[in-house]
Order: structure tokens, then sequence, then C-alpha cells
């Protein structure tokens, strides 16, 4: 998330949060995977959860699910957290919530043991959460895992053939294909409202030394983690805070513009246009405005063309607020998003003419509306956590494909990584659709 939630939402939020202890489809057109009907849950059978990783993003998501717990009969049963104090905190909070202390773990493989536990929400480091993904599908268990899904590409099709071949609800984390607005956005792009697109820049800033300056670096212990257990499959290095919780500022943890960012305008332009892995990739970028010791730029820009014939460009900024929009540009219309990411307030400009015999004409603007309604969409994100997380529960006990499935997940993360690759190697990238794989030659 780039932007704050709503201010009655956030209230709720930091007093849940602040809360003291006491002690992965494929290569061309995504479909949905067939689901089994056979774990279909009635209204009065409890859901029972478990939450692997549990810092900031964990916190919120733990919020989020506490709002839920009445009218979708939910239960956090079971909490994992390498590190003592998150698991802690995570198990007071919950234990507040819902009348009776969950299972604590420190480890994943004794929370997937747990025969009760019907789905899991992952909200560990991003380089995680692919492995972690298979590891819960693998065990038999529904989930919601954060996004990026993955950022390595072996990683990411283990995890979803994890998934597919079990049959399992997965909602991927990117949450805007939740939203109200972006729903009516993609309702008229399907109407042919823009004619052809050929088209979409995406223009994300923020003005500060994004991720960096966590406070728990400061009050971590080694002894109070397991630290090899963190880095997973990553070569063993010395005990590092900093990368402990700023992981997203690392090369070999996080992309961190690409996989939190990109991740987000590569998913909803594939929801809005239907086009799901790019043909080919270009980035550049650099450390310009926070000389911090972060090895991920803070400023960065790809190119990507899509097999419709449109081209995509993402562009972020750390070093200065300068307005974000994203504009999705056909022959006959074009949408403009003022706000950042996932900004519900869409503007529709019909126009006609573009010829030196026909100077350019406007013809009508007009915002995108929720039905019914002529309120003008608000700029900012606001809660829309809280509906993408409904629509995970509602399909754990339908067993319908959620909004964003492991397949999408895999989609973005084909993205990331390519824009990853392309920045880091100083390359222009090919996607091959056939193969699934990355190559550096057209295919």
């Amino acid at each position: 998330m780039t932007d704050s939630a709503a201010p009655r939402a956030n209230i709720n939020r930091r007093t849940f949060l602040n809360q003291t202890a006491a002690t992965i489809a494929g290569a061309g057109v995504l479909s949905s995977p067939a689901f089994s009907y056979s774990r279909i849950k009635g209204a009065n059978e409890r859901i029972v959860l478990g939450h692997i990783g549990i810092g900031d993003r964990g916190s919120e998501l733990a919020w989020i699910t506490s709002q839920l717990k009445d009218k979708h009969n939910v239960e956090m049963a079971a909490v994992c957290d390498l590190w003592k104090v998150n698991r802690e905190k995570a198990a007071s909070r919950a234990g507040s919530v819902y009348g009776r202390a969950p299972r604590a773990f420190q480890y994943m493989e004794d929370l997937l043991a747990q025969k009760d536990i019907d789905a899991v929400i992952i909200s560990t480091a991003d380089f995680q959460h692919a492995p972690v993904l298979r590891a819960v599908a693998e065990a038999g268990k529904d989930a919601y895992c954060e996004k990026p899904m993955a950022n390595d590409l072996g990683e990411a099709k283990a995890a979803r053939d994890a998934v597919l071949s079990r049959n399992l609800i997965v909602q991927i984390g990117t949450q805007h294909r939740s939203e109200p607005y972006q729903i009516a956005t993609k309702q008229l792009i399907d109407s042919g409202a823009l004619g052809d697109v050929t088209k979409v820049e995406l223009v994300w800033n923020y003005h500060g030394p994004r991720w960096r300056g966590r406070p728990e670096v400061q009050h971590i212990r080694e002894e109070d983690t397991d630290w090899r257990k963190w880095l997973m499959h990553k070569p063993q290095r010395p005990f590092d805070p900093r990368a402990y919780f700023e992981f997203r500022l690392y090369q070999d943890f996080s992309s961190g513009i690409a996989d939190q960012w990109l991740s987000h305008a590569s998913d909803l332009m594939h929801y809005f246009l239907d086009d799901h892995f790019p043909k080919s990739v270009v980035a550049h970028g650099g450390v310009f405005a926070w000389k911090d010791g972060r090895e991920n730029p803070d400023t960065f820009q790809a190119l990507l063309e899509y097999p419709k014939g449109f081209l995509m460009s993402f562009s972020t900024s750390f070093g200065n607020d300068s307005d974000s929009f994203s504009r999705i540009m056909g022959k006959n219309a074009t949408l403009v998003n003022i706000g950042g990411e996932g900004s519900p307030r869409w503007k529709w400009v019909e126009e006609k003419g573009n010829h030196e015999d026909n100077p350019y004409i406007k013809r009508a603007e007009k915002y995108v509306l929720l039905p019914g309604s002529d309120k003008v969409p608000p700029i900012g994100m606001g809660d829309t956590d809280l509906s993408h997380m409904t629509n995970w529960l509602e399909c754990l006990r339908s067993r319908k494909a959620p909004n964003a499935t492991v397949l999408n997940g895999f989609a973005h993360s084909v993205v990331v990584t390519m824009a990853a690759r392309a920045y880091r190697e100083g390359k222009k990238l090919y996607w091959d659709a056939k193969a699934e794989q990355i190559v550096d030659h057209p295919v």
C-alpha cells in the first residue's frame, strides 16, 4: 500500500495495533482453476485461520480479519512469527479479539501441522511469500498471500502448481481487484468505450526514504528469532537487523519498487485490459535521492510491451511527491486517474480527431461513478483491503474463484521478476510464453 487508509478506519486500526503483549497459469489467457466443492462450509461452521508472518503488514491484515469475524464466523486460532516479540503481540491481540488465546508457533511447520486450520494468511518478507505459499498448499490449506506472490520465476511456478494441483482457494493481496470503483472502471473498459488501447502511463511518487528507519531494528536480538530460518534458501550471512526489517531495500530479498508497487500497477492493468504477460520489458533507475546504504533504486522506470499492442510505462520517484496519476489511452477516449496507487478517481475523457485537417476535439468528460451514485470519487485508496478480505472469506465457503487468483499472482510475478532483472542486468528481456521462461532475445 502506498496511501493511507480512510480516517475512521485508521483510528480503529491504530487502537488494534497499539495493544501490547502481556507475555502459483499460464502462458496466455488466464482461466479460473477448477475448485473443489467438497470443502464447502455451512454458515454455522467456523472458519479456522492461521497467520504466518505478523509484522507491520501482517498486523494490518489481522486487524482487517478481526473486523469480519462475526459476519463471516471466523477465528484466528494460530499465529506464527520467528521473532518472539511479534509472535507474542499477535497472540495477545488475537486473544483479546476472539475471546481465547491462539496457539503461538515460532515455526510455520508446526502451524501447518494443525489439522483444524482451514486457511492461512501469509504476510512474511517479499522473498518468502512463494516458498511459504507452496508449503501452505502442500499442507492442503487455503491461503491469503500478500503481494508480490513471488520475485523468482522458479518459485512462482512451484507455488502456482502446488495450489492448482490441490484446487485450493488462494487470494493474492492485490486488493484493487476488489475495490468497487476499479470494478466499475473495468466495466467501462469492457464496454469498448476507449477503443483500441495503445498506451498506458502510470506515475506514482512518494517523498521520503521509503522502507528505511524501522524502529524494530534497534530492538531485535538475534537470540529472540531464528536468523538462519528467516534466510530460508538464501546464502548464509551475519545477522543483520536492517535486512530483517528493511528487506525491501536489499537485492537478495526484494526488488523494492518493482515488488511493492509495480506488482499492483501491472496487476490492475492486467485486470482492466485482459492482457496478462508482457512481450518485453526494459527498466532503468538508481539510488538518486536517499544514499543511505540501500541497494534497490529509489527512482525507477519500466517500459513494458503487451501482446494486444500497447505500451505500459511505470515510473516512481521517492525524491519528490509530484502529483501521481494513471492514464489509459485509447483511440476513442482516455481514462485518467487522479492520485497514486489504487485511487478511485477515474475520469473518462471522450476524444475525436487529432489530424492536421481535424484538430483535437474534447467531446465529453465525466467521472467513473458507482452504479446509482452521483458522488465524485475520493482521492486515495481508502480501506480497500476490507473488501478484498471479505471476498476471500466468502470464497472459502463457496469454493468459487476469488478476485485475485494464484494465476493472477503468477502473472504479476513474471512482470516484477522481468523488471528487476532488466534493471539489474541492463538489458531488454522477453517472455517466452510457451516455455514460460524469461529470455534475452525476441520470441
